[in-house]
This record gives C-alpha cells, sequence and structure tokens, in this order.
C-alpha cells in the first residue's frame, strides 16, 4: 500500500528531513512513526498525503508514484487518505456538521450522501447528536475525535495521523488510539506518528522508528 525507496526530502533552505528511507506499510497494516520531535516523522506522512514530493527516491502510495502524479490529479490521490491533525485544524465558527462534512463538499457529494455520511462517521466516533454544537463548546478530546470523523467520512483506504493524542491525557490518548484500531480492523491502512512509546508497546503493533531522517 506504502512504499519509500531510497527516499530523500531536501527542503529550500538546505535541510534534509529525511535521507535513504526505505520502508514498506502492507495493505490494512497498522504502524506507528516513532522518534523525538524534528527526527523527520511529519515529513514521511506528508510524503504519503503528497503534501510535498520526494527530493529524491520513489513515493508508491496505493500503486501510484507520487513523484510523477500530475497536478491535475492530486486532488482526487488526496480524498482517498484521510488525515488526522494534532491540532484538530477545526473551522471553530462552524458547527460538528460542517467540519466533518468538508471532505465530501469539496468532493462535490449530494446532500443526502453527506448527511448520511456525517451522521455514520459521528456515530463511529462516540459524537452522534453533537451535530450542531461548535467545537469550542467540546473538550480537547471531543474536538480530536470530530477530527477523526472528518478524516474517515470520505471512506478511505489510507488514514494517518501526526501525534493525534500530543495534547490528551493516558485515557483520550487510549480510546483515541482504539478508534484507529477500529478503523484498521476494517481494512484501512493506519499510520500514526506518535512520540508516545507507552501507547505503541501496549498496542503491540509495528513501530518505525525515524532517527535524524534515518531509519533507526
Amino acid at each position: 500500500m506504502i512504499t519509500f525507496e531510497a527516499v530523500a526530502k531536501r527542503y529550500r533552505n538546505g535541510r534534509e528531513a529525511l535521507s535513504n528511507i526505505n520502508l514498506h506499510v502492507a495493505p490494512g497494516e497498522m504502524v506507528f512513526l516513532t522518534g523525538r520531535s524534528g527526527a523527520g516523522k511529519s515529513t514521511v506522512l506528508k510524503l504519503i498525503a503528497l503534501l510535498e514530493r520526494p527530493t529524491r527516491g520513489r513515493v508508491t502510495v496505493g500503486g501510484e508514484n507520487t513523484g510523477k502524479l500530475k497536478a491535475r490529479r492530486v486532488p482526487a490521490f488526496r480524498r482517498r487518505i484521510g488525515v488526522v491533525f494534532q491540532d484538530h485544524r477545526l473551522l471553530v465558527d462552524r458547527p460538528v456538521f460542517d467540519n466533518v462534512a468538508l471532505p465530501l463538499i469539496v468532493a462535490d457529494s449530494s446532500l443526502k450522501e453527506i448527511d448520511k455520511r456525517v451522521r455514520a462517521a459521528l456515530d463511529q466516533v462516540g459524537l452522534r447528536g453533537s451535530e450542531r454544537v461548535l467545537p469550542a463548546e467540546l473538550s480537547v478530546g471531543e474536538q480530536q475525535r470530530v477530527g477523526i470523523a472528518r478524516a474517515i467520512v470520505s471512506r478511505p483506504p489510507i488514514l494517518i495521523a501526526d501525534e493525534p493524542t500530543g495534547n490528551l491525557d493516558p485515557q483520550l490518548a487510549s480510546e483515541v488510539m482504539t478508534l484507529f484500531r477500529r478503523m484498521n480492523e476494517v481494512g484501512v491502512t493506519v499510520v500514526v506518528a506518535t512520540h508516545d512509546l507507552h501507547l505503541v508497546r501496549e498496542s503491540g503493533l509495528r513501530s518505525i522508528v525515524i532517527d535524524n531522517g534515518h531509519i533507526a
């Protein structure tokens, strides 16, 4: 599903965030990216989601070589990947329903389809009934659940998360990881970047350690 072959990423300021990265994530697998802050975990996720392109090497996601994907095909490619951010990135002036519906609105889905999928996604994260609530009225953990609902509302085959439990207490962090496991159990490929080694060990799943831009 996801393959990096001798991948490097150098930014315009000369900093090389990744160097000669080789990794493979199988379809339907859930893996963790671990390592200290600034090690390159977020860059790996950006390359998967085609928010960045590699400077050297080859990134293949769902059979697509992202380095050669034409610009007109990028939006459709990105719709196949759900992204969960640490800081939620919710629209604070819009209710929960509108936040979750955003990917479907961008994809020009019908109103009937939007309504059905948004309510189903909120049900999956335990927030059914909160459709008209504003993000500021929710707890931090609930806001993160809204972010997860938005990421899965399009039913993407791949879900990536960047430090999704970084601002949560241990109990809430465990609950968020349980949601990711549920997604994985229905066949979604999940990649989670985290520095919470306790959660990684508790999961029993494979982890890929990134150290200073290299696979450790």
